[in-house]
């Protein structure tokens, strides 16, 4: 959210191209907004139970026509049981259902969100279809550009395919989301599964993966692979940050450059937060084909237009084949679940997917990009690195008492007691590790109650929410509090001369952190009805709301380290690839610490980030000097310790590397001086036998080898702007290669330390085992000696 308020930075071509977005968003996607917005307290429970769910029957058909598919009547499927097994795929289950007749208008509540929806495209097609252009071309030729005489026609058809109308796009779409061919989901059982543990799917692709990483760690290291025991190779996770269209293209690049170097084989799970979301949505994808030089390709030909940019926007969403493949999970979720209200972040999605998914020529688009579970193709038998998608929910207490205590597993936000819920996304598990419990990512979408399917009345769930809707959600800060919008113009505030506004601000952040200005998104909440089978002190609101409000979830930690932390996972290193808006100020390293200690997280290296900013001195001055107790020598000795801290925290590099320890920390201990690798002297660092787990960090860095290019500040690397030329593409690209460079080989020493140190410790198990058998065989000897003995003197 950093250098929001740039607009008088921007280039004449930048303004022209947000005033056509800002246009082209209201007039191709209006029904996006609703009527009346309201502030978000807290997940919703005014979601009904909806008997629209069951209000609308419709056919289903094995048939490729669609003519004969509206003319069928209905038929009765038997009940093949259930399974709760939720990472396979559960055998059929369906009820009868009637045929959807188009002719006849469903009842009035059932429809409401698409009615809307749809009333709000002819609305601004109609807005438009009366102006007269001639006139207006004369009037503000130097205003509008020409393309604005195009949008009527665009809207008119727009309209009509989202019409429902028999054979229009939204009714085909709407034929086949209840087709099992197409969407074999939509007759799966699923249950709730409940449980600390990974879902066995990903287990099942761990012993796959490592055997995978055993080869790669042998050529990546270039030691015989007949020296590499499957159990010292490290398990390695690689994360990106949130940052838009910037975290996109460098963490492209940087993982390219971990690709070539042999590195990214090595790599067990990726994680991502925002841009490095959509990052690993391309690379498992048709587009990205894994391979990430072809998705900085992919980019360079498609993010120099605007996502909003009104005749690529509407020429997509209005042309075949595009237009269906982008408006399928719109159509989907508007008719499955007209309740859930197609929001901002919504059509955010749509016009990300519309650039991000979309290839150059716009023919060759395929529908199991549609799908994260699809992806499981691209890591199955562990060809591949497992990816982790996040997003998080906010928690806010409707009576904000001192004594509300947030979950052990949950970071609280502020002192107001509000805390953020993190869930993930892999291509196998929808998961919540503060709920302890997920569903299959195949269920995501269709509705849930007391940890059961809850079945639509024709007996039929809607198909898996479609990628375009999750990257919006996944890409949502402007869905932050008013608190977080606040942080922004601060400084803006004191800069102006308005401390006294400041100091009334700073007194209502127990107000502030409540509202969201705009909504989030909202997916059916699997945990609904389960109060009694998930943890005590899970929130009363999560077994009462119907749907959860999801958004980015940089709103908590732009580095997505807190599911690589996940018990099961067991990372021996992770690789932070950080391309957030301020790496400094922001310091999201520094934020897990309070993670970790809160969790009881052993072996995360405490202390780990940047070190304090020049003026901290001052700051711990300024406070001390408001409490009243403080003595001045405890004011030096204060001072002292933040000085001598200082000392040892040496600034940040290109790559900088630390290591966590193993040994029981006291709960009453002061945070340690981080354990930071330099190999000139930190080696044993690595290698010492209660060594934790070690962070490889990569900020992304102004760098001479790359002039003129700086991420604080260059201005088409703000978070917010949605267009780079091929141009600027390359410098993105070239800053992060020559950061890697700076650490290529620092990293390549430290997996090998790791992997020597886990090899060490196997070797010691291994002689222990050999001595303790050793004495077992010498007692057991032993004994029966004593016992031959005994026998011969009782003899004679």
């Amino acid at each position: 959210m950093h250098r929001l308020l740039r607009w008088s930075y921007y280039s004449r071509r930048q303004r022209e191209i947000a005033l056509g977005a800002f246009i082209g968003s209201s007039a191709v996607l209006g029904f996006g907004t609703l009527n009346t917005r309201r502030p978000v307290q807290a997940d919703s429970s005014s979601f009904r139970e909806s008997s629209s769910w069951r209000s609308n029957s419709t056919a289903v058909s094995h048939n490729a026509s669609l003519s004969d598919r509206a003319k069928q009547s209905s038929e009765t499927t038997p009940n093949h049981g259930n399974t709760t097994d939720t990472s396979q795929s559960p055998p059929p289950q369906t009820k009868g259902h009637a045929t959807f007749e188009t002719k006849d208008d469903p009842p009035e509540e059932a429809v409401s969100g698409w009615q809307t929806a749809t009333n709000r495209v002819a609305a601004v097609r109609d807005s438009f279809t009366g102006w007269d252009f001639g006139t207006l071309r004369v009037k503000v030729t130097s205003v509008l550009p020409p393309w604005i005489r195009t949008l009527p026609g665009y809207m008119d058809k727009l309209n009509n395919e989202l019409s429902g109308a028999p054979w229009s796009l939204s009714w085909e779409i709407w034929e086949d989301a209840h087709d099992p061919e197409i969407n074999p989901e939509i007759i799966w059982d699923a249950d709730v599964r409940i449980s600390k543990d990974l879902c066995p799917a990903e287990q099942s692709f761990l012993r796959a993966r490592h055997k995978h990483t055993t080869k790669s760690l042998a050529k990546y290291l270039g030691v015989p692979e007949s020296e590499i025991n499957p159990e010292d190779v490290p398990t390695i996770g690689l994360c990106g940050s949130g940052g838009g269209l910037r975290a996109l293209v460098a963490g492209a690049s940087s993982s390219l450059c971990a690709q070539e170097a042999g590195l990214f084989d090595c790599v067990t799970y990726t994680a991502g937060v925002s841009g490095s979301c959509w990052l690993q949505t391309l690379y498992n994808s048709s587009i990205g084909r894994q391979d990430y030089q072809n998705i900085i390709d992919h980019l360079k030909q498609r993010i120099g237009v605007h996502i909003a940019y009104p005749p690529a926007a509407l020429s997509l969403l209005a042309t075949a084949p595009t237009s269906k493949f982008l408006l399928s999970g719109f159509v989907e979720k508007l008719r499955g679940v007209p309740e859930a209200d197609f929001g901002v972040v919504d059509v955010y999605g749509l016009l990300l997917a519309a650039r991000l998914l979309v290839p150059k020529g716009e023919l060759r688009v395929s529908d199991d990009d549609l799908k994260i579970s699809k992806q499981s193709v691209y890591v199955a038998k562990g060809a591949a690195p497992l990816p982790i998608y996040t997003a998080v929910r906010h928690e806010i207490p409707t009576n904000m008492k001192a004594d509300i205590v947030p979950s052990k597993h949950a970071w609280r936000n502020t002192e107001a007691h509000d805390w953020f819920q993190w869930f993930e996304w892999t291509p196998y598990e929808f998961f919540c590790e503060e709920l302890e419990c997920g569903i299959p990512t195949w269920a995501v979408g269709r509705s849930w109650h007391s940890g059961r399917t809850l079945w639509r009345e024709n007996g039929l769930a809607l198909p898996e929410l479609r990628t375009p809707l999750m990257m919006g959600i996944w890409g949502s800060a402007f869905c932050a509090t008013l608190s977080h919008y606040y942080s922004e113009v601060k400084p803006m505030l004191t800069a102006a001369g308005l401390s006294k506004l400041d100091i009334l601000m700073q007194g209502k952040q127990e107000d502030l952190v409540k509202v969201h200005p705009l909504d989030p998104a909202v997916i059916p909440n699997f945990a609904k009805g389960l109060r009694h089978r998930l943890p005590e002190d899970c929130p009363e609101s999560l077994n009462e709301a119907s749907h959860l409000q999801l958004m980015d979830a940089g709103m908590s930690n732009n580095l997505p380290i807190y599911p690589l932390l996940r018990p099961g996972r067991d990372l021996d290193v992770i690789i932070a690839f950080d391309a957030s808006a301020d790496v400094r100020s922001d310091n999201w390293v520094k934020v897990v610490d309070s993670y970790a200690r809160q969790r009881g997280i052993c072996g995360w290296p405490m202390g780990a980030g940047w070190p304090p900013l020049a003026n901290d001195e001052q700051k711990t001055v300024a406070e001390l000097g408001e409490t009243q107790q403080a003595s001045a020598g405890q004011m030096n000795d204060v001072l002292e310790s933040t000085r001598h801290a200082a000392e040892q925290r040496e600034d940040l590099g290109y790559c900088n590397i630390w290591v966590g320890s193993n040994e029981e920390r006291q709960e009453d201990s002061s945070d340690p001086v981080p354990r930071r690798v330099k190999f000139e002297d930190g080696h044993e660092h690595l290698v010492s036998p209660d060594a934790g787990l070690t962070l490889i960090y990569f900020p992304f860095l102004a760098n001479e080898k790359v002039p003129g290019v700086d991420p604080l500040t260059s201005d088409f690397m703000s978070t917010w702007n949605f267009v780079y030329t091929p141009e600027e593409v390359d410098k993105v690209v070239a800053l992060a290669r020559a950061n890697f460079d700076e650490g290529r080989e620092q990293t390549r020493r430290t997996i090998r330390a790791v992997w020597e140190r886990k090899k060490k410790l196997r070797l010691q198990r291994e002689e222990e085992e050999r001595h303790i058998q050793q004495q077992c065989r010498l007692r057991h000897f032993s004994y029966h000696e004593d016992e031959s003995r005994g026998d011969h003197f009782s003899g004679n």
